[in-house]
């Protein structure tokens, strides 16, 4: 049986504190990898698409998507709004560590990156964060086509307006 927790609180899924973080655009992606097929680079890919400066953080990658990639956070020579974590549960509470010590403002766990301790040592460092949702899914869900087709507005329409006269 695995020790790994499978239920996270409500209040670090808060669409509110999600979208102060999707504010911000300076996104450090811990674990970002080349590899198109992997996620983070699926994500990271979106993200930039989208607006935002995508900082790769890889010990294994010199550069990700045409960006010099970062053996760790506090190699980063600028500051960082979000740090996006793709990596194990159990590294989480190193980076929370590290986010909080270069005074990042979010730390943003994707699907599956549950880490109490982490959130814990992140909360201490005076960061808000997110935890088992998708940075690419909430943009989407948020910013981007998701809400121009109506959800989190509570209406689901394929109406784009009104036509006067009708």
């Amino acid at each position: 049986m695995s020790n790994k927790p499978t239920s996270v609180d409500p209040s670090l899924q808060d669409p509110r504190v999600i979208q102060e973080a999707l504010a911000g655009t300076r996104v450090a992606v811990v674990g970002l990898s080349a590899n198109p097929l992997r996620a983070s680079n699926f994500v990271g890919y979106y993200l930039m698409r989208n607006g935002y400066q995508v900082i790769p953080v890889n010990p294994r990658e010199s550069a990700v998507l045409g960006q010099t990639s970062y053996a760790s956070l506090s190699d980063i020579p600028h500051p960082v709004d979000v740090v996006d974590v793709f990596r194990d549960p159990g590294a989480v509470p190193a980076i929370a560590e590290e986010a909080a010590d270069i005074k990042a403002a979010f730390l943003w766990c994707q699907f599956g990156v549950i880490s109490p301790e982490g959130v814990a040592i992140a909360q201490a460092g005076g960061m808000q964060c997110v935890v088992d949702r998708c940075m690419k899914i909430e943009h989407a869900r948020y910013r981007g086509r998701m809400h121009f087709l109506g959800f989190n507005t509570r209406q689901i329409s394929a109406r784009r307006g009104t036509i006067s006269g009708r």
